[in-house]
């Protein structure tokens, strides 16, 4: 017979395996950025303080009336209330990983920074200061909105630009998507560029929802001011 204490450890073995990377890694010694601004959020399982050290593999969650701001280098990550993200680095730039809720992020260069969220991975197109949010609706739908300059979603690889001052979902199941709420029941599902998806064409599925106001951005702008700016 099988050991029972061999069979728990090798039951273990294969939970941690299954936890995703962020989730499951433990913060690194190296620190990443600092908590800059701070309300009803938390590091871990600790309430941050403007001045906290982020570490690789840190969670920082926020409560329904919370926010939490961090500095990482040429980066600034804002989390808003009701949100979460597991912090890291990907090739030796600060990185996050979107769970729940909205996160804002602002950079001084196309390598500053990189957000995850379900499958997307959204970058910076360029080098000028950048200000992009992505609101985690569910694993198979985001909003992002290119507050300032523009936004790269990549998906596998498809790449998809989303310009300066747009507001697009991302669809991550676009298949799914495609069939509508009714199935075969003959209703036609979401189009795109004036005519309809076209299943299975691609990874995901952008549709644009609308024009970001001059008001708004000039009010993110002033609540995440990029780090390029001295």
């Amino acid at each position: 017979m099988f050991p029972l204490r061999a069979l728990q450890a090798a039951m273990f073995s294969l939970t941690l395996a299954s936890l995703p990377l962020f989730a499951a890694g433990t913060p690194t010694s190296t620190p990443l950025g600092t908590v800059i601004a701070a309300e009803r959020a938390r590091v871990g399982d600790v309430g941050a303080d403007v001045g906290t050290t982020i570490y690789g593999g840190d969670r920082l969650s926020t409560d329904s009336q919370g926010n939490v701001q961090i500095r990482a280098g040429a980066a600034r990550l804002l989390l808003s209330s009701s949100s979460a993200a597991f912090v890291n680095d990907a090739g030796g730039a600060p990185s996050a990983q979107l769970v729940a809720g909205t996160a804002t992020f602002s950079t001084g260069n196309a390598l500053a920074f990189t957000l995850y969220a379900s499958k997307a991975i959204i970058r910076p197109q360029s080098d000028v200061p950048t200000i992009g949010q992505v609101t985690y609706i569910n694993a198979k739908e985001l909003m992002v909105t290119a507050r300032r300059g523009g936004i790269v979603v990549t998906v596998e690889n498809d790449v998809q630009l989303i310009p300066e001052g747009q507001s697009y979902r991302v669809l991550l199941d676009p298949e799914a998507e495609a069939q509508g709420p009714a199935g075969a029941g003959g209703q036609q599902g979401p189009t795109t560029h004036g005519g309809p998806l076209k299943a299975g064409r691609s990874r995901f599925l952008i549709i644009a929802v609308g024009v970001t106001g001059a008001a708004a951005a000039v009010a993110i702008s002033e609540a995440l001011e990029s780090p390029a700016r001295p």
